[in-house]
């Protein structure tokens, strides 16, 4: 278990992004990138190192899941190791905690990849982004490794709604939305049970088809990355701060959303008193396994 004190955190970030390597290489294409950034309007930012993330987040007394995006069968690019990810979290096991990212196209391959992962490297979830990696959630292929991931008990992250990567680009880059319909991932939550899955981001245009799902589903969780709270929809709020307020979590999508351009403007937002806590710690605190209790 990483060695963090909850009780010490202002929150928990369940969504950041490593997409650039020791070595300078990245994950995606400069015209995909450019796309995001043009799309977050983050002209000119620059992509963090795993060390500058958790100096970011130590200062800020703040937790944050680190990830990258294995999709070497859509777009041909070499990934960012799995294992640096993990190696770079591990030199910051007070701030960072570390996801991994295999492309379901890699069949057994990929589910001895992430049995190792877990056991050899502590890796704590992983990242998938359906419309990137070029498949359905609910794809018969990807079930061996979503089997093994619900046999280790640690989380499965699943981009939902539309992307900015791409968007702009002559037919958004090859990169089709329809994957990150979170209706698809409501198959695998019926059939995989037990494996716990956080819906990533407001799911738009598909809030209440996630919403539904969340509701529905008992280890279906959403985290709230990569808008600005200013901008969640009504229904949203509304379920927050009801019937998901122990199942909705913290993320900013750093480093295209700062965790304090989020955090500003969700103190702004109408949450209960009571709910605040829970949505940017506790429930994460949870779901990761950092703690057992509710009230961490």
């Amino acid at each position: 278990m990483p060695d963090i004190d909850v009780d010490g955190l202002v929150a928990i970030d369940v969504h950041t992004h490593a997409e650039i390597s020791k070595t300078g290489h990245r994950s995606l294409g400069p015209e995909l990138l450019g796309a995001s950034e043009k799309h977050f309007k983050a002209h000119g930012h620059r992509q963090p190192s795993i060390g500058e993330t958790a100096a970011h987040y130590r200062e800020r007394k703040m937790a944050a899941v680190v990830f990258t995006v294995d999709a070497e069968h859509a777009t041909g690019r070499p990934r960012i190791a799995n294992e640096e990810v993990a190696e770079s979290c591990a030199e910051h096991p007070d701030v960072l905690i570390p996801f991994a990212s295999i492309d379901p196209h890699k069949g057994a391959a990929g589910v001895r990849e992430a049995r190792r992962l877990v056991a050899e490297h502590g890796v704590r979830g992983f990242k998938f982004h359906p419309s990137i990696q070029a498949f359905a959630p609910d794809d018969p292929m990807a079930y061996p490794l979503y089997e093994a991931i619900e046999e280790l008990g640690v989380p499965a992250l699943f981009h939902t709604g539309q992307t900015g990567i791409g968007a702009g680009v002559p037919g958004g880059g090859g990169i089709r939305l329809k994957y990150s319909d979170p209706m698809l991932v409501d198959d695998v939550a019926v059939d995989f049970p037990d494996l716990r899955i956080i819906l990533a981001h407001p799911s738009f245009p598909w809030q209440d088809e996630a919403l539904a799902v969340a509701v529905h589903k008992p280890h279906v969780y959403i985290d709230l990355s990569g808008w600005s709270p200013k901008y969640f929809p009504p229904q949203l709020v509304r379920y927050a701060n009801s019937l998901l307020q122990d199942k909705v979590l913290f993320g900013s999508d750093y480093p295209v959303i700062t965790p304090d351009r989020w955090l500003a403007d969700f103190a702004a937002l109408d949450i209960k008193p009571g709910v605040r806590p829970k949505i940017l710690k506790r429930n994460a605190a949870r779901l990761l396994g950092l703690t057992r209790e509710t009230n961490a």
